[in-house]
């Protein structure tokens, strides 16, 4: 690989092609890592080899022939290889919801990264300096906007792009169940001047994730999110993530949604399959244009 500041014809930078090759000499080898996360004996790891030699297979096929690993060992292998964040089956069953993180090979989760292509495409800027919060806003309760905003903030960060999630739905939250974390101080507390240590909640198996919970339901949500501490704290949470995403109350419930996404500059509308109706939708997408909010598109759930 030739040195990104070098010149056409110029040789590569010494120190770029050592730090790629202590960065190759990283990437543990599959049969190792099926080996440990199996506790297999050096009896059980050369079995497999001479399985794998007679039969011409990979490694992770042959120690599923013989019984000493599953499929999900070999797909956590390789999403260790390829660093790729995956959920183990205690993930799973704690967070069902995840699909990206805990069944990313699934055809919801290959859904969810092609609307991330899309997303990326219609919202990205060559300057950086006007990055946009995304609003993820629904006309209804149950349009499955805050699993949307989930599953979509996985998908960004499996991309290893700096990913942060802000819980802005002060009416029914729920982003700190779905990824489980500690709901004690969030969001709220930020807004209303009550402290703000120790509120961006770092997601353990999923690396570049970052959620802001919503913190203790507050009386006053819709002031709360006109107030002049929300767009300021957008301001800087912009500068310092590749991607801010933030789950934002249904509209069923007041305007919340729609100031959010003015604040944010951008949103994206989740809709129920056979549930939403259109009137509903259109005068979501009217009060989204008359707040100068660019709209991403409308995502249509089926799940």
């Amino acid at each position: 690989m030739m040195n990104p500041k070098a010149g056409p014809g110029e040789e590569p930078d010494l120190e770029s092609v050592q730090a790629l090759e202590q960065s190759d000499q990283k990437v543990r080898a599959i049969g190792e890592l099926i080996r440990d996360a199996r506790n297999l004996s050096a009896e059980d790891v050369e079995r497999i080899s001479k399985y794998q030699r007679e039969h011409k297979l990979r490694f992770g096929e042959a120690a599923i022939a013989l019984g000493l690993a599953n499929a999900e060992d070999v797909l956590f292998a390789l999403s260790q290889q390829f660093q790729y964040a995956y959920g183990d089956e205690d993930r799973r069953r704690a967070n069902p919801e995840l699909v990206a993180l805990t069944q990313p090979f699934g055809h919801q989760a290959e859904a969810f990264r092609a609307i991330r292509s899309q997303i990326l495409m219609r919202t990205h800027s060559e300057d950086e300096t006007q990055r946009r919060a995304l609003a993820i806003v629904s006309p209804d309760t149950g349009d499955g906007k805050t699993y949307f905003c989930a599953n979509l903030a996985v998908a960004l960060a499996q991309l290893g792009a700096k990913v942060l999630v802000v819980d802005a739905d002060m009416r029914g939250a729920r982003m700190h169940q779905i990824f489980g974390i500690d709901n004690s101080r969030g969001l709220s507390n930020l807004l209303a001047g009550r402290g703000g240590k120790n509120v961006v909640k770092a997601v353990s198996d999923v690396p570049n994730l970052w959620v802001i919970p919503v913190g203790v339901q507050p009386p006053n949500p819709l002031e709360l999110v006109e107030g002049p501490a929300f767009g300021l704290l957008l301001r800087e949470l912009t500068s310092k993530f590749d991607h801010v995403l933030i789950d934002t109350p249904a509209a069923v419930f007041g305007t919340d949604g729609v100031v959010i996404a003015a604040r944010c500059g951008a949103a994206l509308v989740v809709a129920r399959r056979n549930a939403s109706k259109v009137a509903k939708l259109q005068d979501m997408v009217v009060s989204l244009q008359a707040g100068q909010s660019r709209l991403a598109g409308v995502v249509m759930n089926e799940f």
